[in-house]
């Protein structure tokens, strides 16, 4: 089969361009190079809806950014992912530093961010109670928010494929050819031909342009590490506490996430190794000592664990969005590091604005833009849990006990569309590993459901895919 559209990569963007695309009728397939979705970038970042005051007048970046933050609450509602409008501050240390914060209010101003106020030390004691005594004013952000990126994108890969989307996984691009006005993608699930390419591969978005000899992509890999805290630690911070940003980025933050936890992080160090997510001992040190300026409280003994990302900076600092200089064919959408979530939502409508100047896109009768609501039975009354077991069983039946989360729910996320095929990908769905244990309970639970609801032995249950294996033989 030709299709008409070829997205290459299932991370958030590729994800929410997939979804906007299956409102049409064209054939599109979403390749992906690993065994699920959200497994790069996506999947280890700080989770945060930007307000747009960051980034320079003028910009994609900054124009995306605003329109991206201003769609991202209904998008959440639609697709039925958590999101809270939290608010954001960024905190000064000095009477310098509130020069700077002046400098970003002016920007947001530019930039059209809504809700901006450049705060002095009382009021914001009073909305952060916790916040430390050193800190003399801040800039907030009221539009600003938090949302969990990864079920943001496997709810939007689910409603693409029931709109028709083919979601291909572990499905590697290893050489692009064009043969007469069709790419020919050879990858390790075989030959696809596409008529359109978009290249939304994150780190590895300047390796694919290169296959069609676009060498235009520079890209830094930049790491970051953070820590997650448990939900005990309670109510630190209300808002996303930023403090004033640097060349590097804009730096350790401390924020609540939708689901109760603290994160803490990230440190940000450019490195070679486009897939090195290893946390240091360095890092998560500076994590520590830095997150105590903003608020003196935290404390690394309430961490259940710690992971690191590594997002594509691209040299020129601003996303690299536009047909290739080498081919008016093969859509390039890189460079897309932070605030790349925030901006996910515009950039799919941009991108689809774009490949409309090449390509008709009528729009379907049956598209529907919205997904069928998951079970959540942590949220459930006690009522509507009882009803529930009533129908089903299997929702009586608890996994995870850190999370509440059942049985019924782990099969729900196998059977989904795109649905789970290892532990981590039902983590995602589902949060069972996600507490304080960090699976340590439920994690042999999952490991026999996903063995029984996809007809596979035990020891052919992955981690995340590849050789990353559970179990690897029965003993005696």
């Amino acid at each position: 089969m030709t299709y008409d559209v070829a997205v290459v990569g299932a991370g958030v963007v590729g994800g929410l361009i997939s979804r906007e695309l299956s409102r049409f009728n064209v054939s599109v397939a979403l390749l992906e190079k690993c065994n699920d979705v959200a497994m790069g970038t996506t999947k280890a970042n700080s989770a945060i809806v930007h307000g747009g005051f960051d980034a320079v007048n003028g910009t994609v970046k900054a124009k995306l950014n605003v329109k991206g933050t201003a769609l991202m609450p209904e998008v959440c509602k639609k697709l039925h992912v958590p999101f809270k409008n939290n608010g954001s501050i960024v905190v000064a240390f000095s009477e310098k530093e509130m020069e700077h914060i002046k400098v970003l209010y002016e920007r947001g101003i530019k930039n059209g961010v809504p809700g901006l106020s450049v705060i002095d030390q009382a009021e914001l004691r009073r909305i952060e109670p916790n916040i430390s005594d050193e800190a003399v004013g801040a800039l907030l952000c009221e539009s600003a928010g938090i949302v969990c990126p990864y079920e943001l994108t496997i709810a939007a890969v689910e409603n693409a494929v029931t709109n028709g989307v083919e979601f291909i996984r572990n499905c590697e691009v290893k050489e692009i050819e064009d043969n007469n006005g069709v790419y020919t993608l050879k990858t390790t699930q075989g030959d696809l031909t596409a008529k359109f390419i978009i290249n939304a591969a994150g780190n590895f978005s300047d390796k694919l342009a290169s296959m069609v000899g676009d060498d235009s992509i520079d890209l830094v890999p930049r790491k970051g590490e953070y820590y997650l805290l448990d939900k005990s630690v309670g109510n630190l911070a209300v808002h996303t506490i930023f403090q004033c940003p640097n060349e590097m980025g804009k730096g350790i933050l401390v924020t609540p996430t939708v689901d109760g936890n603290l994160l803490i992080g990230p440190t940000a160090k450019n490195i070679d190794d486009k897939c090195d997510t290893t946390t240091t001992a360095e890092g998560l040190r500076e994590i520590v000592e830095k997150a105590l300026k903003s608020v003196p409280t935290v404390s690394q003994r309430n961490a259940i664990t710690s992971f690191a990302g590594v997002r594509a900076h691209p040299t020129n600092d601003d996303f690299i969005i536009g047909w290739s200089e080498n081919s008016d064919r093969f859509l390039n959408v890189a460079g897309v590091e932070s605030p790349g979530l925030s901006a996910a939502p515009a950039i799919a409508l941009y991108v689809r604005e774009i490949l409309s100047e090449k390509l008709e896109l009528t729009e379907k009768s049956t598209y529907t833009d919205t997904r069928e609501k998951p079970v959540r039975f942590r949220h459930m009354t006690d009522d509507e849990r009882a009803e529930l077991i009533k129908k089903n069983p299997a929702y009586g039946r608890i996994v995870c006990r850190c999370e509440t989360i059942t049985e019924g729910e782990i099969i729900d996320a196998i059977k989904a569309p795109a649905g789970a095929r290892d532990v981590d990908g039902v983590k995602r769905r589902t949060r069972a590993g996600m507490g304080r244990c960090q699976g340590g309970f439920c994690g042999s639970k999952v490991v026999e459901i996903l063995s029984r609801e996809l007809g596979i032995p035990m020891n052919e249950v992955t981690k995340f895919g590849g050789e990353s294996k559970i179990i690897y033989e029965r003993t005696k």
